[in-house]
């Protein structure tokens, strides 16, 4: 029976990063993943990155065309596309990813620091001993045969599905269940144009809640030509297909006349706050599987590198001392929620309130500036923003024809507020979590009935 002191289920960024990490402090690390080696890495998303993750995690830029274009910001477009509101800020300038040679990148990262790779693999079911996670069984699609594996910790990292965290006992403390209402269904196109467009350096965003209810619309340039074209749709009761949105709506615009078709897919985004609890007794959960994904703009490569590497250097800190049980990995949630989880939680306030708007809403709150750049920069940045006297007094004059836009907006900066402040009280052990989730889960509500219901 192969034993290891770590368990990587899943080789995308936050897997990775976490194998990466727990292997250069020369604990044995395995990594599986149902897909061969070499097409580890193709994933359908966006493929945008912010430049200041890789500062934060000290990775060097790779020069291996990894990074395929430099975006210098977003514009915003209305939804009578008469207004663009540009945010240009260092939080939101990157990279547009080549998505595949990316991947392969962060596995020979995790792979050369001494991770032992296993691909065409599939999990099955964990291991649960005493209480505790001590392994995982899992299936060898080349040769048929189902193992045990034996570790001290496991790792989820299998994405949006979260084959580990669907499978773990409900007195372990983490939430198995993700409500459609807090994930967006996507599409999307890597397409060929006829000819380069003018914007080359912008990511561009469309809102327009009767193509896209409760997501928007993206076109991001990927160079040579290309790009990423998709759509996002919130799962809201009854919505349609993503696709065929895509086509009735985009693929109208002038631009993308005689263009072809490169790849196309489908996912899903869960576009909340973090779970409020993302590890138990020999186990953690990162990345998208758990929920780490920008609630406004659905970007999700960032915040998973970051669970990676919070979850791995907890993992060392807690096996270098004893056991890996949920107090030993506590720290875990700390470092994430402090750092990122915050700001999360924050702009699921903000969700709230953009699916809440009309497209008449948006076109007159941009157009009158009843929502700034500024605003729209802050919140985006999950950072507090007040409306003063002088400048709120504005805006009523401004908005006189509607008011209703205005105090919808005036209450999401203060429940903002109130969530970020919130989560700056997270508790520091798994004593007094049950108390704070309960506030938590509270302001979430109230922030759904106030400006949805």
């Amino acid at each position: 029976m192969e034993k290891y002191d770590a368990i990587v289920v899943g080789a995308g960024t936050a897997g990775c990063l976490a194998a990466k990490t727990i292997a250069e402090s020369g604990l044995s690390v395995f990594l599986i993943d149902q897909k061969k080696s070499g097409e580890i890495g193709e994933k359908i998303c966006g493929d945008a990155m912010g430049e200041h993750h890789l500062k934060f995690l000290g990775l060097e830029k790779p020069t291996g065309g990894e990074l395929e274009t430099r975006i210098d910001g977003i514009k915003i477009f209305s939804p009578d596309e008469n207004t663009v509101f540009t945010i240009a800020d260092k939080d939101f300038i990157g990279f547009l990813l080549n998505r595949h040679l990316f991947g392969q990148w962060l596995l020979k990262k995790a792979t050369d620091a001494g991770a032992v790779l296993q691909d065409r693999t599939i999990f099955r079911a964990p291991i649960i001993e005493k209480g505790a996670v001590t392994g995982i069984t899992a299936k060898n699609m080349k040769t048929g045969k189902v193992s045990e594996i034996r570790s001290k910790v496991v790792v989820d990292a299998s994405g949006f599905f979260g084959v580990v965290r669907q499978t773990l006992p409900e007195e372990m403390g983490i939430d198995r269940e993700i409500d459609n209402a807090d994930v967006e269904a996507c599409y999307r196109e890597i397409r060929q144009l006829k000819q380069e467009t003018e914007n080359t350096r912008f990511c561009e965003i469309y809102l327009n809640q009767k193509v896209t209810p409760g997501g928007y619309v993206w076109i991001f340039p990927k160079g040579g030509a290309r790009v990423n074209v998709g759509l996002g749709i919130c799962m809201r009761g009854k919505y349609p297909n993503p696709k065929k949105q895509l086509y009735d709506n985009t693929f109208k615009k002038p631009i993308f006349e005689g263009s072809l078709v490169l790849t196309g897919g489908s996912w899903f985004d869960p576009t909340r706050r973090p779970l409020d609890n993302m590890v138990s007794n020999g186990v953690a959960i990162v990345g998208d599987a758990a929920s780490l994904v920008n609630p406004i703009h659905g970007g999700g490569i960032g915040p998973s590198l970051l669970s990676g590497l919070f979850a791995g250097q907890t993992i060392i800190e807690a096996l270098n001392k004893g056991e890996p049980t949920k107090e030993a990995l506590w720290s875990y949630n700390n470092k994430y929620m402090e750092t990122y989880g915050k700001k999360q939680a924050s702009l699921d306030i903000f969700r709230h309130f953009l699916i809440s708007c009309s497209d008449e809403d948006l076109n007159y709150g941009m157009n009158e500036k009843l929502m700034t750049e500024d605003d729209v920069l802050k919140a985006g940045m999950g950072d507090e923003f007040h409306l003063n006297i002088t400048e709120t007094a504005k805006r009523v004059f401004r908005g006189i024809r509607r008011v209703g836009f205005l105090n919808k907006l005036r209450l999401t900066v203060t429940m903002m507020r109130q969530v970020r402040s919130h989560y700056n009280t997270y508790p520091t052990s798994p004593d007094g979590f049950d108390t704070w989730r309960t506030q938590t889960m509270k302001l979430i509500e109230e922030g759904k009935e106030k400006l949805i219901k």
